[in-house]
């Protein structure tokens, strides 16, 4: 490393010192930021709302005719996201009126939801809370500047010295903006990503929720039906049992 590059780490540790006790919260914020903004890099992937194989499992379940729900609960349960927590909600409510259906549709996906801005909160709230450290950091400082001007010997410059404190008083509030503006910016940018996670999950949805509205068999379906651990009774025949629960006769 150049000296020119030791000079700037060096000025910029002296201007951390210079900002006081100030400084240190705001530096609690700003990993406050990174660390949850690349946890929900991470966690917001495509795959956590919608995986590849998803869709196409569920197509092939849509146009058998007639629509086979325990089939489209497997799938989910094969391939776990927020659209398959939400498929499942709906499917356990087979037979139901459609207006309890879409109930808990929606209840589902506002759990989820609220789930995945659990961890966009703290990046908010540094959002919100390091600007008003670095002002009162600011605050601290200009009072302290304005104490020592006033309390100076006679024929000192007051000038001088008011313009120093000015000047410390001002870092704070500098990093406190320079944390809450890209944290501000990384929290938009997540926020939107869920939005479209949950564009995503609703055009699933309302791919399959007509061939539930056309599903023949009217009676509920349990959750053991539904996941393949109990027969299905039809209507006019005896029950079918599932292949996941059928065994080999023993000779």
């Amino acid at each position: 490393m150049n000296s020119l590059g030791l000079d700037r780490i060096q000025t910029l540790w002296q201007l951390f010192l210079a900002g006081g006790f100030m400084m240190w919260p705001i530096t609690v914020m700003s990993v406050v930021v990174v660390a949850f903004g690349i946890e929900r890099f991470i966690a917001l992937r495509r795959s956590r709302f919608v995986p590849r194989p998803l869709p196409a499992a569920l197509a092939a379940t849509v146009a058998a005719r007639p629509f086979d729900p325990c089939a489209a609960y497997q799938a989910c349960q094969r391939h776990r996201s927020v659209a398959a927590t939400v498929l499942m909600a709906m499917l356990e409510k087979v037979g139901r009126p459609l207006p309890e259906i879409e109930r808990a549709i929606e209840v589902t996906k506002e759990s989820e939801a609220s789930r995945l801005y659990a961890n966009i909160r703290p990046i908010s709230l540094a959002v919100s809370v390091t600007p008003l450290l670095g002002l009162l950091g600011t605050v601290q400082g200009m009072i302290i500047a304005f104490y020592t001007t006033a309390t100076l010997d006679a024929g000192a410059n007051r000038a001088a010295e008011l313009a120093q404190g000015i000047y410390v008083a001002l870092i704070t509030t500098f990093a406190g903006l320079c944390v809450a503006i890209p944290a501000a910016m990384l929290a938009h940018f997540l926020e939107g990503r869920i939005l479209r996670g949950f564009r995503a999950v609703d055009a699933i949805v309302a791919t399959v929720l007509p061939a539930l509205e056309r599903y023949e068999n009217k009676g509920r379906l349990t959750v053991d039906q539904l996941a393949g651990n109990a027969p299905v009774l039809r209507r006019g025949g005896p029950p079918a049992v599932p292949a996941a629960a059928t065994t080999t006769p023993v000779a």
